[in-house]
């Protein structure tokens, strides 16, 4: 009898043809989660985490015990399978074959292995995807599950787009059309997928469509993400407008389908220079990146694990750059500041986001949502190797979401805490670091300061090891501190650091540190002290020379200079980018020295410069992103500021980029002075750029922050402003409630400061926002109110017209079709006097919904048509989608159900691409509708 497992659908088992009975859902769990590592051992406290969670019941262990015992009889069947317990864990001993997942894997080997004779890999690939009984895993519910089941989901996806690309290369085409079809749905933003259908479609003799499809992709991409499609998109665009015979000959190499344009990251800070000892840890970090190529699994390493100072980083480093050959598809890297003295850790977001950058996506092309980033960045590097350094990680929960989706990757993670929901869901290797050895510390010694010296004065040496406690960074900072006066004996160096009265390594060996720190502070001149204490309290995780010099009150030039000093002795790190940063230990002793040794008042007045000079600059770059916006009220600039003066938009998106981690932090550090001016300047002059690069989560943190500054400002002006805005920033976020309720508190407020312009402002800010939620009646209101203020006011004709056709809007969506009309054409009048082809095009799409309610359907499809066109030479795809979906009305009316059905699947396509499902689905009710009424005929 033979034992089949089915992963790939239902979970479930058979012994000869015949199904065995599994058990309840928790019991097929634990089939599931050995299957899924067949012939290989699971340890118990995995598989206990994989079957309850983290936390789970008491009597977890005994009741895994029953759950394999019941299944090991259920399998007893056939001899060729058992399950048995193994040094700690179960393994399930069975033909690899035996389970379809393996099978699946199998497959896609060998058709990658057969690549050149497409024939055979159409069928390898064909056969590996017809072992898919539907959702993987279905029912078995668990975190560990749900995470598995995404995994599978895009290896599956992933074979389907090779299986393709194969029968494109034997010629299909028409076949594939309606497969192509849904796939473009589900995957709006994939040039691999948009290429293939186009090609589809070509092939199947319907070049109209493809151009269709690919103005229909190029629009949602630069509307939404403001990017065109790639190079190799552009050309199958040029080559089907050419009508190039050669991509409809069967055989012929057609043009390879445009994949997401990847850069190859290097993001990995330079190996610690003269690295020496860890021998053991290395060779167990070399154990475990064999063990997980010998698996094809994802290994993740977190065991880097230990005290701060520990050399954590430095091991990471070190190990990632002698492997770093073996990951061609590059290198990431990231600080998640588990445990910063003066921040919050980094959330994963945030990391994926910057993930996202360093592999070359174009903001605009960023999803607006964390998880569909996390998404985005997991189908940009699957099946790609790559190698991902998550340095100090905070707990398991910070590390999970960075984690890849497929199993060509590798994640080397640091961490002060051992990261046992790490280690047991996601088999990771676990390595903790103790202090060095006092081998390897004379070693270290050795290699900074010479083999020589050290041999020269043993006692002194083995008196420094024992002071610092075999402490890496301590043992650094005493080697460059010598280095630096080659011309005193270690002795005096050991004296000098015995005499401080301090225990050089106590409970916390951190302490440690703080012994060798206090040691080498006193030997900084006065000048060096003073910035190195201020550098402990500057915002943000690094610090750029310019914002360096403010803090300092020193010129660039000074400031550089001793910058240089303080690296040398390695009190502060410089990166490839130039920018200054402190190890986290090092950093608290400064901000230490800072509250012990400046005054306040010193202090006070440094951190107000490099405030300002972070704000003064953010509002040269805002002028120079969005000349056109209204202006800032700014005060001058702090005694000693020296903002940097920015040429033009690209130096402004760069050095916003670089400092984006710098002005949050600022933002904070203001608020927590109670300095409330720069607190939503902050936020106003970072707004652009933050669109532009679609943060819009750090756009909204923002104003957050802001908000609370401006409820304790006196000028009323001010804080409608930033009402205002934070309910946009969660209307873009689709926030509907909180937006509403700050646009409420800004209208009161409008309406008590006895300002027009506000208040009109408001008025339509706040129509907008019930507009969303489809409360017609009350939209009307705000806009009528806006009319009424804004025709008392000279030069605000544009404004007015916008109120005008919001409120012919409102009345239409109430059935009032008289005033709708009236409102609507005023509205147009102004429009074109003003030449706003936006307005315009707004204003026709109004009057064409009004025609068509009021039965002149022609008419109705006219102004569509118009409206249509206007909005995608101005490559406006939220207006268009709308325009398309209303013109499928007046279609259908006239008769011309084809085209209508053909308006209103583009709509699904453009809605969906924009995630406004839901509008999706309204379209989706037009289209039955349609097909009962072509029945009914």
């Amino acid at each position: 009898m033979a034992v089949e497992i089915g992963l790939l659908g239902e979970v479930a088992a058979g012994v000869g043809g015949r199904p065995v009975d599994l058990g309840p859902a928790r019991q097929r769990c634990v089939l599931a989660a050995l299957a899924v590592d067949v012939n290989h051992v699971v340890p118990a406290e995995r598989l206990v985490e994989r079957v309850w969670g983290v936390e789970p019941p008491r009597r977890a262990h005994a009741t895994l015990s029953s759950y394999v015992s019941r299944l090991r009889h259920a399998l007893s069947a056939d001899a060729s399978a058992s399950l048995v317990r193994r040094s700690g864990g179960y393994v399930l001993l069975v033909e690899r074959s035996a389970v379809d997942l393996h099978r699946f894997r199998d497959l896609r080997a060998r058709a990658a292995a057969a690549a050149g004779d497409d024939a055979r890999v159409e069928r390898l690939l064909a056969a590996a995807l017809e072992l898919w009984r539907g959702e993987a895993l279905t029912g078995v519910d668990s975190a560990w599950a749900g995470t598995e089941r995404d995994r599978l989901h895009q290896e599956r996806f992933g074979v389907e787009l090779d299986l393709v690309d194969c029968r494109l290369r034997l010629g299909q085409g028409e076949q594939l059309v309606a497969e192509l079809s849904r796939l473009a749905v589900e995957h709006p933003l994939d040039e691999r997928v948009a290429g293939q259908y186009m090609l589809a479609l070509y092939r199947g003799r319907r070049a109209a469509d493809a151009l269709e499809h690919y103005q229909r992709f190029r629009t949602h991409l630069v509307a939404e993400l403001g990017a065109d499609p790639g190079a190799a998109l552009r050309e199958l665009h040029r080559r089907i407008l050419n009508s190039d015979a050669s991509l409809l000959a069967p055989g012929r190499e057609a043009p390879a389908p445009a994949a997401e344009q990847v850069v190859t990251p290097r993001q990995l800070p330079a190996a610690p220079a003269s690295f020496v000892g860890r021998h053991d840890e290395l060779a167990r970090l070399d154990a475990a990146l064999e063990g997980a190529s010998r698996t094809s699994r994802t290994m993740v390493i977190s065991a880097i694990a230990g005290s701060g100072g520990m050399g954590k980083t430095w091991l990471a480093l070190h190990w990632a750059h002698r492997y770093a050959d073996r990951f061609p598809d590059g290198q990431l890297f990231v600080d998640l500041r588990g445990f910063s003295p003066d921040r919050e850790p980094m959330n994963p977001a945030v990391a994926v986001r910057g993930f996202l950058d360093a592999l070359g996506v174009e903001p605009s092309r960023v999803p607006v949502a964390p998880h569909a980033q996390a998404a985005l960045f997991r189908s940009l590097i699957a099946d790609k190797r790559v190698l991902l350094v998550l340095d100090n990680a905070a707990d398991t929960a910070q590390v999970v979401p960075l984690l890849p989706g497929t199993d060509s990757c590798l994640v080397l993670v640091t961490s002060r805490n051992q990261l046992s929901g790490l280690i047991s869901a996601h088999g990771a290797a676990h390595l903790m670091l103790d202090a060095l050895p006092d081998d390897e510390a004379r070693a270290l010694l050795a290699a900074r300061l010479g083999r020589a010296r050290v041999n020269t004065e043993p006692q002194a040496v083995e008196e420094l090891i024992r002071l610092c406690g075999g402490l890496p960074l301590a043992l650094s900072v005493i080697a460059a501190r010598a280095g630096m006066r080659p011309g005193v004996p270690l002795g005096a160096f050991a004296a000098e650091l015995r005499d401080l009265g301090l225990q050089a390594l106590d409970e916390d060996p951190a302490a440690g540190i703080s012994t060798v720190l206090s040691w080498s502070h006193r030997a900084l001149t006065r000048e060096q002290a003073a910035v190195f204490a201020l550098l402990g309290i500057a915002p943000g995780p690094d610090i750029g020379l310019h914002a360096a010099a403010n803090l300092t009150g020193l010129s660039p030039g000074a400031t550089r200079s001793v910058l240089r000093e303080l690296e040398q002795a390695s009190l502060v790190g410089r990166d490839a980018r130039g920018r200054y940063r402190m190890h986290d230990l090092v950093r608290r002793y400064a901000g230490e020295a800072a509250r012990r040794d400046l005054p306040e008042a010193d202090r006070d007045a440094a951190l107000r410069r490099v405030i300002d000079f972070y704000v003064q600059t953010a509002h040269t770059g805002h002028r120079l992103l969005d000349p056109h916006a209204t202006p800032v009220k700014m005060d001058p600039p702090v005694p000693g500021c020296r903002p940097l003066p920015l040429e033009d938009d690209p130096a402004a998106m760069e050095w916003f980029q670089a400092e984006h981690g710098c002005l949050l932090a600022a933002q904070h550090a203001a608020a927590a002075i109670d300095w409330s001016p720069p607190v939503w300047r902050l936020a106003l002059v970072m707004t652009s750029f933050h669109v532009r690069r679609g943060h819009l989560n750090d756009n909204l943190r923002l104003w957050q922050e802001a908000l609370v500054a401006a409820d304790r400002a006196a000028d009323p002006a001010t804080r409608v402003l930033v009402l205002r805005n934070i309910g946009f920033a969660y209307a873009k976020l689709t926030r509907h409630d909180e937006a509403m309720a700050h646009l409420e508190r800004a209208i009161a407020l409008a309406r008590e400061s006895g300002d027009s312009f506000l208040l009109a402002h408001t008025h339509i800010a706040l129509a907008w926002a019930w507009e969303l939620d489809d409360e017609w009646a009350r939209a009307l209101e705000h806009s009528l109110k806006a009319l009424e203020v804004l025709r008392t006011m000279e030069g605000s004709s544009a404004r007015e017209a916008v109120a005008l056709n919001m409120a012919g809007w409102y009345s239409a969506k109430m059935e009032q079709y008289d005033h709708a009309q009236e409102y609507c054409e005023a509205a147009l009048v102004l429009h074109r006097r003003n030449e706003d082809r936006n307005g315009i095009a707004a204003t026709l799409d109004s009057l064409a919904y009004i025609a068509h309610r009021t039965g002149r359907s022609a008419q109705s499809l006219a102004m569509y048509q118009e409206a249509l066109g206007i909005f995608r030479d101005l490559e406006h795809t939220y207006g268009a989608v709308e325009s398309l979906e209303g013109m499928g009305h007046p279609l259908a009316a006239l008769g011309r159900p084809e085209e209508a059905r053909a308006a209103w699947l583009e709509a699904i396509d453009m809605y969906r691409a924009q995630q406004r499902d839901h509008l999706a689905a309204r379209v989706e009710v037009h289209l039955v509708e349609l097909e009962r009424r072509l029945q009914l005929r």
